[in-house]
This record gives structure tokens, sequence and C-alpha cells, in this order.
């Protein structure tokens, strides 16, 4: 009998090994041992009128946080607000599975009225709530995590300028063992992110398509992760329109000039097509040097061969592994 027990002890331990070493190998530790994350400060971001204004510019025209955290009537374009700015809506529910975009108004009870000011800038910019929780990555800290120290103190402040609103939302319900993996998403940001030279337009340009949540839109993801060599390449599909491929390969952009980006982005049409879902009504609000910036850089990018046309059938395709438009001739 001792001898068997001493066996199965063997064979329990051997076992414990082999898992260790494959979950390190594959997930690894984090959906177990919870995210990775910093301790915040009760530093307070200072209150000038040109964080307000530069804060309010990108929380409304750029990094689309009013756009997300507003209750709106999605069936009219654009969606008109049938709720009070920041005060949340459900985002996603489909079967057992919820995302909701969190009340951030300055509510103490329901919103985000007890956070630091360095509780909110983390979790814009490394997916982590007060309480130290994994936001889902619908929201894109991801993109995020590249905004500037200066431009991320503006978002905070004025956000914190927002009516508090009391708005009591059900909580997140995310299945396992999604609710788990989500852990290795947050990435704590523990040196200092300075401003891009804005003057440089390609840099400026690429610092503004992270902003603006471009890339994880417009580059196709597999479980999660863009594929590689793919980069704005489109394919992701919302509903039943895929993202577009923004590369200046010909089977993307290549004909755009600086005057019709300008237009689609003011407009939400391509000559006389109309976008369905690019939420082109947010961006229409930047400025016209910024708009340019962003065309400076995306003709910058590799060009990806990659067929997406939302007026053809959705079939499988090959390189972005998703069924989209023209996804056959891939």
């Amino acid at each position: 009998m001792d001898r068997l027990l001493k066996v199965v002890g063997w064979i329990l331990l051997v076992l414990l090994v082999l898992a260790a070493v494959a979950i390190t190998a594959t997930v690894g530790w984090r959906p177990v041992l919870g995210p990775k994350t910093r301790t915040t400060t009760d530093r307070k971001f200072e209150v000038t009128p040109a964080r307000l204004e530069r804060g309010r510019y990108l929380a409304e025209n750029v990094m689309g946080c009013l756009e997300c955290h507003t209750a709106a009537d999605q069936k009219t374009t654009p969606p008109i607000r049938t709720g009070a700015a920041g005060a949340g809506p459900v985002f996603l529910e489909e079967g057992k599975m919820r995302v909701v975009a969190p009340n951030i108004t300055p509510d103490p009870e329901t919103g985000i009225g007890k956070w630091t000011d360095d509780q909110i800038a983390r979790a814009i910019r490394e997916g982590v709530d007060k309480q130290g929780r994994t936001l889902f990555p619908i929201m894109p800290y991801q993109e995020f995590k590249v905004v500037s120290d200066e431009d991320v103190a503006s978002v905070v402040v004025y956000i914190l300028t927002l009516a508090p609103v009391r708005s009591q939302l059900p909580a997140d319900n995310i299945p396992f063992p999604l609710s788990r993996l989500i852990n290795s998403a947050p990435e704590p940001i523990t040196a200092p992110v300075p401003q891009p030279d804005m003057s440089d337009m390609k840099k400026r340009g690429e610092y503004l398509t992270h902003a603006g949540g471009c890339i994880g839109c417009h580059t196709p993801m597999d479980r999660g992760q863009p594929i590689p060599n793919m980069l704005f390449a489109g394919g992701n599909v919302f509903g039943d329109v895929a993202a577009a491929n923004i590369t200046p390969d010909p089977s993307g952009i290549s004909y755009y000039d600086a005057q019709l980006f300008h237009d689609i982005m003011h407009n939400g049409k391509v000559k006389a097509r109309v976008l369905k879902v690019m939420p082109w009504w947010l961006y229409r609000g930047m400025t016209d040097d910024d708009l340019s910036a962003i065309f400076t850089y995306l003709r910058t990018v590799p060009g990806v061969k990659h067929h997406v046309d939302n007026t053809e059938p959705a079939t499988d395709c090959k390189l972005c592994k998703h069924k989209h438009g023209a996804g056959a001739q891939n």
C-alpha cells in the first residue's frame, strides 16, 4: 500500500510539473495570478485652460471616450445620444456575455468620483480599474499606452468636469476562461511617456492612429493578437461589415488623395459609397492638420495585398482568418 501511495504521489507530482510547464509555455500565469499592475499615487493633475481644451478635443474627437461611454441610438447615423454624457451604456450583450462601458462621470457612488487622478490614468492606458481588476480589452488601452503623460492628464482633467450622474449599471459578465485570459492584456507603465514631435507629420500621424484606435479596428486579429505583417490591412468583422484595408496597396487605398481622405472623415462617404460602422462622426471634429498627419503616416506604412470588399459575399480568407467580403480572393 505504501508503495502504491508513493507511485500515485509521483504521478501527481509529474502531472503538476507538466501542467506548470504547459501553462508557462502557452497562456502564462497571468490568467491565474491576475493582471500586472502598479501601485497608483494620489497625485493631482493641475487644471489649466489648455488641459481642459486639449482633453475635450481628445476625449470627444480622437480617443472616443464619450462615444463609447454614452448611451446612444445606434440605429441612426450618426448615433443620437440617449443618455447623459459619460454615464455609460451596456456596450455589448450576446448570450451570457455582457461588456459594460462604465459610468465615467465624477459621481462618487456609481462613477469615478472616488478615484484618484492616477487611478483614472491607469485605467485609460494600462487597463486596470480602481480595484486592480482587468478591463475588457474592447477598451483600447493597449493602443492608449502610447498616449503621452501630458495628454492623459488633459483627458483626466476634462472627464472630471463632466456633470456627475448617478447611473447604476450591471456588472460585466465575461464567461470562463475568457474572464481569466484577459488578465494577460494589461501592461504597467513605469516610465515617462513623452509627447512625440508634433511638427513631424509622420510621427504625429502615427501617434494619432494609436490614440484614435485605428490599429485595433483595421489590423486583423487572431485570438486577440495582431496578425504579423498585416498592419492596417483590414478584415476584422463588426456585425456584417469588415474593416477596410487602408494600406497604400492597390487592394487598399492607393487611389486616395488627401482631399478624398478629408472628405471621407468629414462626411462618412467614399464618393457615393456610405461607410458603415466606421465612426466618422467622431473623427470629423479633428483638425485638418491632424487628419493630414494621419494620411501622411498611412502613406508610409507597408502596402498589404488583402482584398476586403463589403459589397461582395462574405467568404473565408486565408490571410486574416476571418470571413468577409472578397475573402476568397486572397
